[in-house]
């Protein structure tokens, strides 16, 4: 299935979805424990996430983010607005309406990175300020997964929020005062024992995650927190490095139980919307993007290359559906819904871009770029 993707330049992560599909228990049925592969591919979040605060240095990370936060919050209210529209259009409940809206603000990072080429991704301004507007979704999704995960916002009973947030500060302080007496002290004195690293590294993460679910917040909120900890020590790329072989094996399970728990005949039901809402996706994210960037002074070029690369829905988007669905704070409808679209802009957005933009897997030859 992977091969059949790459062949037809989509992203890997749509043929875990689409196998998941075919052989999980809504299709033809070879697998029926979802629930276990599902528990297993959480991990691969907590790896995603780890991994997320590991490449966020914090310098770097501060001139970007002051150049695209306004671009970033007025687009993501757009598209949150657009998606509650929709979903209040299709007769949705309100909080399945503000959950599909939220679902609808961020673009894909898998997507945008994969596509964009190494030389841009690293040397140009496109390549800084794709990255940086990412980033502070990622970080607007981070705080949706803390509400969703620690506030009851159906009945109102924000207590378990109002706790989760007093513990934030605190598991934040705890983490970077025990990196800076115990952890980098440990990496200092055995750093060429690769082994040793990579135990360590893998031990903080998993610990801080249990240690984050016993406070209160989540265990992918605290290996975000033991990410963004260890940021800045120079030991950090190789942590990413080798930890990104065991990210990506657990979220292909992640992925590949989103799709088996995909209900293949409740299609009929949300197929209409789903085109719709996808279709208004891809229109309208290239021209409230490519709007604000020119009027942020950048050249059109740019504005339309950025525009059309962060054109899709969000792998957090269906995280989120995820999430707002074990919660219960969203119906199997909804939350199919939400996963169609996702799916639905990784496919077209990545050809629109494959056929029109430099990418490391372009059809042309004159396109396609390392």
């Amino acid at each position: 299935m992977a091969s059949l993707a790459l062949f037809g330049r989509q992203p890997l992560l749509v043929a875990y979805i689409v196998l998941g599909a075919v052989i999980g228990p809504y299709g033809l049925g070879w697998v029926s424990d979802v629930e276990l592969i599902g528990q297993i591919g959480s991990v691969g979040i907590i790896f995603l996430l780890f991994l997320l605060g590991l490449d966020m240095q914090p310098q770097v990370l501060w001139r970007v983010l002051r150049e695209v936060t306004h671009v970033t919050l007025i687009s993501s209210s757009l598209f949150a607005l657009v998606g509650f529209a929709v979903g209040n259009l299709f007769g949705y409940s309100m909080i399945e309406n503000i959950i599909i809206g939220v679902a609808m603000m961020f673009s894909s990072t898998i997507i945008g990175i994969k596509l964009l080429p190494t030389t841009a991704l690293h040397h140009k301004h496109s390549g800084e300020l794709m990255v940086g507007m990412l980033l502070m979704q990622d970080f607007l999704a981070i705080f949706v997964l803390l509400l969703l995960i620690s506030g009851d916002i159906t009945s109102g009973n924000l207590l378990p929020l109002g706790k989760s947030l007093i513990a934030l500060p605190a598991l934040v302080g705890g983490s970077f005062l025990a990196v800076k007496v115990v952890l980098q002290p440990l990496f200092s004195r055995f750093d060429r024992i690769g082994e040793y690293v990579f135990l360590l590294a893998l031990g903080w993460c998993l610990g801080i995650a249990e240690l984050a679910e016993y406070s209160g917040l989540s265990r992918e909120i605290g290996a975000f927190i033991a990410g963004i900890s260890i940021a800045t020590s120079p030991i950090s790329q190789y942590i990413a490095l080798n930890l990104k072989p065991l990210r990506d094996f657990f979220l292909i399970l992640f992925f590949f139980s989103l799709g088996s728990g995909f209900n293949l005949s409740l299609i009929p039901n949300i197929a209409i919307a789903a085109c719709v809402l996808a279709a208004l996706m891809l229109v309208i994210k290239p021209l409230i993007y490519h709007w604000l960037l020119k009027n942020q002074s950048e050249t059109e070029s740019l504005a339309w290359d950025i525009g059309f690369r962060l054109g899709q829905n969000s792998e957090f988007s269906l995280m989120i559906a995820y999430l707002a669905f074990n919660t219960g704070l969203i119906g199997s409808h909804s939350s199919h819904l939400i996963q169609a679209t996702a799916i639905l802009t990784f496919l077209v957005s990545s050809y629109i871009v494959v056929l029109n933009f430099p990418s490391p897997i372009a059809i042309s030859d004159k396109l396609r770029r390392d």
